[in-house]
C-alpha cells in the first residue's frame, strides 16, 4: 500500500509524466495500485462528506452512519463510473488527433488522472469535516462540496491534457525529430532539445503551447463531455451528504437536474 502511494506522489509531482518518462510514447502507471489507492481516497472524502449528517444527529441516528457508508461507496464509483462511460470517447479523440496510445495507455492516463482528483478531494476532507462541526447550514454544506469537487476537477483535467499533449509531442518527435525540433524552435515556444529532457517542470507546468494545437482543441472538447457526464452521474447517485428534513435513502428519485439544485442551495444560502 505504501508503494502504491509513492506511485500516486509521483504523479502528483510530475515525476511520471516528465518527457524523459514519456520517451517511449506512454506512460507506465500502474493500473491496479493507482485505482486501489484512488477508492481508499475517494472512500476517504466520502467519510468526511456523510459526517455531517452524523454530526446533524449528533451521533445518535443509525440513519446517519448508514449515510455515512454510503457516500463513503458512492463517492470512488461516481468518477470510476463516469471514466468507464467516457473511456471510448477518449480512445477516439485520441487516434483523430493522430495520437497511437493502446486502449490500456489511455486507461493508465485516465486511472493517474483519477488520482490526482482524488487526492485533492481527500486533501480536502479535514476541511469538509471542520464546517459540518461548526454549521448547521444544509445549502452551504452543499455549495462548498460542489466547489471542491469542482476545484479537483479542474486540476485533474489540467493534468490529463498536459499529459496527453506532451504525449503528442513526443510522439511527433519520436517520428520526426529533427524537423520538429526546428519548427518548435522557430516558433520560440519552447528552448531546443528541452522537450527530450528532464526538466524539474511541476505536473501541470506547460510544454510546447505552441504544438498540437489541433491535439487541445479535440482534448478540451472531451473535457466538458466527461465535466457534463460527471456531474449527471453525481445527480444519479446523490444524496452525498443527506439533508436533514429526508430520511436516509441509498438514491433518490431522478426529479430536476443538478444545475437547478445548485441555483436553488444559493437562492436558500442567500436567503432569496
Amino acid at each position: 500500500m505504501i508503494k502504491w502511494f509513492k506511485q500516486l506522489d509521483g504523479i502528483l509531482r510530475g515525476d511520471a509524466t516528465r518527457m524523459s518518462a514519456l520517451k517511449e510514447g506512454r506512460i507506465e502507471t500502474p493500473i491496479g495500485g493507482i485505482s486501489v489507492v484512488t477508492v481508499f481516497l475517494g472512500a476517504t472524502y466520502g467519510v468526511c462528506m456523510g459526517a455531517y449528517a452524523v454530526v446533524r444527529t449528533g451521533g445518535t441516528d443509525h440513519a446517519a452512519y448508514m449515510q455515512m457508508l454510503a457516500s463513503a461507496v458512492k463517492l470512488p464509483l461516481l468518477f470510476f463510473l463516469t471514466l468507464l462511460v467516457t473511456l471510448p470517447s477518449l480512445y477516439v479523440f485520441n487516434a483523430l488527433v493522430g495520437s497511437r496510445l493502446s486502449v490500456v495507455s489511455v486507461i493508465r492516463l485516465l486511472v493517474a488522472m483519477l488520482g490526482v482528483m482524488l487526492a485533492v478531494l481527500a486533501a480536502f476532507g479535514p476541511i469538509v469535516v471542520f464546517f459540518s462541526v461548526s454549521t448547521e447550514s444544509y445549502p452551504f454544506m452543499k455549495l462548498l462540496n460542489v466547489l471542491i469537487a469542482a476545484m479537483a476537477g479542474v486540476l485533474g483535467l489540467a493534468f490529463l491534457l498536459k499529459t496527453l499533449h506532451r504525449l503528442v509531442l513526443v510522439q511527433e518527435a519520436i517520428d520526426a525529430p529533427q524537423q520538429f525540433l526546428e519548427a518548435v524552435d522557430e516558433d520560440q515556444d519552447v528552448e531546443d532539445g528541452e522537450l527530450l529532457t528532464d526538466n524539474p517542470a511541476g505536473v501541470l507546468d506547460a510544454v510546447g503551447e505552441g504544438t498540437s494545437n489541433r491535439a487541445r482543441s479535440v482534448f478540451r472538447v472531451w473535457v466538458v463531455v466527461f465535466s457534463l457526464v460527471g456531474v449527471q452521474m453525481s445527480w444519479v447517485l446523490r444524496p452525498f451528504i443527506g439533508k436533514p428534513d429526508m430520511p436516509f435513502t441509498w438514491f433518490r428519485e431522478r426529479d430536476s437536474n443538478f444545475f437547478i439544485d445548485v441555483l436553488d442551495a444559493i437562492a436558500k444560502l442567500f436567503g432569496a
